[in-house]
């Protein structure tokens, strides 16, 4: 299949609103014919669906929570990015496009990125009109502060809980649809599978996490906003319930995946403290902007950080990018800790961390203001270690957070299915090889409240007047036999070991060697223990209970079998990409001073693959990159 990413012509900064003129339009009336499914309602999907519907579209939304509100987009601390320019220093929509473009190391869609930094002012009005309590400077204006991979101010946020109040915010208007009976809400519904008819996306089968009841679903158009896949590392920052399952679904009806190998790991988490920890706990990334980052100089320390003199204290990062400081991007910060973690240089009872020190911000701006900056995270940061960090540094180290890889869309966001589309962490479009913090909220509001209404209507202008393929059809009749097939098999294996074991020691190979650094030998040992693994799964996993009532080990089982398949194709992918970019590291592609080194003449491209079958590997397909706008050049942030 050629891949076709609709990408209009004409000056960049113009490619959008000439696009929303050309394509096709579905009239008010109209739009009440049409039936859409989007399934997750975190920010992506419950601001989908609340557009969609006021626009006059039926709409079905479905998430495996007990409530909306519980999507993992709750988590996001530290703030949504806007080029709002409103501490007047020199930001614009082209600064933060370009800011973009650098930070994913100049493997993004141009375009795509473009019309992110056009939308990401409409977002901040439409949240503020809301009720999102941004914070705001002593003159009424919302206020902003500094991110990893820019020079300005351009985050908007809510102290260190910007995701919670910009769900609410979407939420509730998702909501207001759902008392006018414009949105159906699936609750406790997990998605396992796609359907097609004739190569269309046309429903989807989900199973009741409280029944066990198997129902088919049919629609137009099927959104999947169902976020990344950073759980297959099994530790991150994730909640433990995230997955990749729909999306890899559809990936085996025929989406093409896309640049699997891009994760990103979050330089400021908490470190583990013992091998058996399930989860760990991100530390936002507004941090940096008063804590600074350090290390002792001499290996092995012994000392606490309060007993070690200023003169005999690294901090690396300000040596090293002077011109960024603790603000670089992620993926440079996070390679960097490793480095000097691994060098010795460690800190915390396992010397698993280095500090992150607010001795300095506290002196100059004292405790109150600091407290109101940071105040629930300092907190949160308490419980869990039982160290105050306004008296002794935090301890942070790199950990899985994002990932930029996923369903490949074209400027529509439509994946290779037609009628399936993707939105937020769930498509690669935007970020390239690295997100710069605080560009995930904005992506997902932007793709559910300003493109998607927009372009869905591409498609289904063509389809006015048809019905959705019914559900007693005989694909819909076909896809359930499969998951019910699936589920069968799962209870009838009666092994010694639970999903929960088979997913640690997946994590284990992947962080290992699909991590923060990766080189040949490593992939090619990830692809085959990641193989025999998977066999040894399908032959011993052990599953009690039935499928006829709440069975989590049961819902477990699925999604790890999943995490199997894409673990293997994200050790293909970067070991087919024999460069090094944001948050692909490859050990044999890098300066002398240990940055990335990109291979622009072979690799500007998207890695799109396409499923063959379980013993098949999947087939790759080019979408090659131009920059018209952001010259190529290796990336400095010295």
């Amino acid at each position: 299949m050629l891949l076709n990413s609709k990408v209009p012509t004409g000056p960049m900064a113009e490619k959008w609103e000439k696009h929303k003129f050309d394509i096709k339009l579905v009239n008010p009336a109209n739009k009440r014919k049409f039936k859409i499914i989007v399934v997750g309602t975190g920010l992506a999907g419950a601001s989908a669906s609340a557009t969609l519907a006021e626009l006059g579209y039926n709409v079905s939304a479905f998430t495996f929570h007990d409530s909306p509100r519980r999507a993992h987009s709750i988590a996001a601390q530290g703030g949504i990015n806007a080029a709002k320019n409103y501490q007047n220093d020199g930001d614009s929509v082209h600064r933060l496009f370009y800011d973009t473009v650098k930070g994913g190391d100049y493997r993004s869609r141009e375009a795509n990125v473009h019309r992110l930094a056009e939308v990401s002012v409409n977002i901040i009005d439409q949240a503020a009109s809301q009720g999102v309590p941004f914070a705001r400077e002593y003159g009424g204006l919302l206020a902003n502060r500094s991110f990893g991979g820019a020079q300005v101010s351009r985050t908007f946020y809510a102290r260190g809980q910007t995701g919670q109040q910009l769900l609410l915010g979407a939420y509730q208007q998702m909501m207001r649809q759902v008392h006018e009976g414009k949105v159906t809400l699936h609750t406790q519904t997990e998605m396992l599978d796609l359907v097609t008819k004739d190569g269309e996306a046309c429903g989807i089968i989900c199973r009741d996490l409280i029944t066990g009841e198997i129902t088919s679903h049919s629609a137009h158009a099927v959104v999947l906003a169902t976020g990344g896949y950073g759980n297959v590392f099994y530790l991150s920052t994730n909640a433990m319930a995230c997955n990749t399952t729909a999306a890899w679904r559809a990936h085996r009806k025929g989406a093409y995946f896309a640049n699997p190998s891009y994760t990103q790991i979050h330089p400021t988490c908490i470190p583990a403290s013992d091998e058996f920890q399930s989860k760990l706990t991100l530390m936002s990334e507004s941090l940096r902007n008063d804590g600074r980052i350090w290390v002792p100089r001499s290996k092995d320390e012994t000392r606490s950080a309060g007993s070690i003199p200023e003169a005999e204290r690294y901090y690396y990062l300000e040596e090293k990018y002077p011109a960024f400081g603790n603000l670089v991007p992620r993926d440079v910060a996070s390679r960097n800790a490793k480095t000097v973690v691994d060098a010795g240089h460690g800190v915390g009872p396992l010397k698993n961390g280095v500090y992150l020190d607010f001795a300095d911000a506290i002196k100059r701006d004292g405790r109150d203001a600091i407290e109101g900056r940071y105040g629930n995270l300092f907190d949160m940061y308490e419980r869990i270690t039982g160290e105050d960090p306004y008296s002794v540094p935090m301890r942070i180290y790199p950990a899985s957070h994002y990932t930029m890889g996923g369903l490949w869309v074209d400027y529509n966001l439509m994946t290779t299915i037609p009628g399936l589309y993707a939105a937020g962490e769930a498509n690669f479009s935007d970020h390239g090889a690295n997100r710069l913090g605080a560009s995930a909220l904005m992506q997902g509001l932007a793709d559910g409240y300003f493109v998607l209404p927009y372009t869905i209507g591409d498609s289904l202008a063509p389809k006015l007047g048809s019905d959705p393929v019914p559900t007693d059809d005989p694909v819909f009749k076909e896809a359930t036999a499969d998951v019910e097939d699936r589920l069968t098999r799962f209870l009838a294996i009666g092994g010694s070991r639970s999903p929960e074991y088979f997913h640690r020691e997946l994590g284990k190979i992947v962080w290992e060697n699909i991590g923060m650094a990766r080189n040949r030998s490593g992939l090619e040992k990830a692809i085959s223990e990641i193989t025999a693994l998977r066999e040894e799964y399908w032959q011993d996993v052990r599953i009690l209970g039935n499928n006829e009532s709440l069975n989590q080990s049961l819902e477990k089982a699925g999604r790890v079998a999943d995490f199997f398949e894409l673990g293997e194709l994200m050790a293909r992918d970067a070991l087919d990409r024999n460069e090094s970019c944001g948050g692909h590291f490859r050990e044999e592609s890098q300066t002398d001073e240990g940055e990335a080194l990109r291979d622009d003449e072979n690799y500007s491209h998207v890695s799109a693959w396409e499923w063959n079958g379980i013993d098949t590997p999947q087939t790759k397909h080019k979408e090659e990159l131009a920059f018209e706008e952001v010259p190529l050049t290796q990336r400095s942030y010295k």
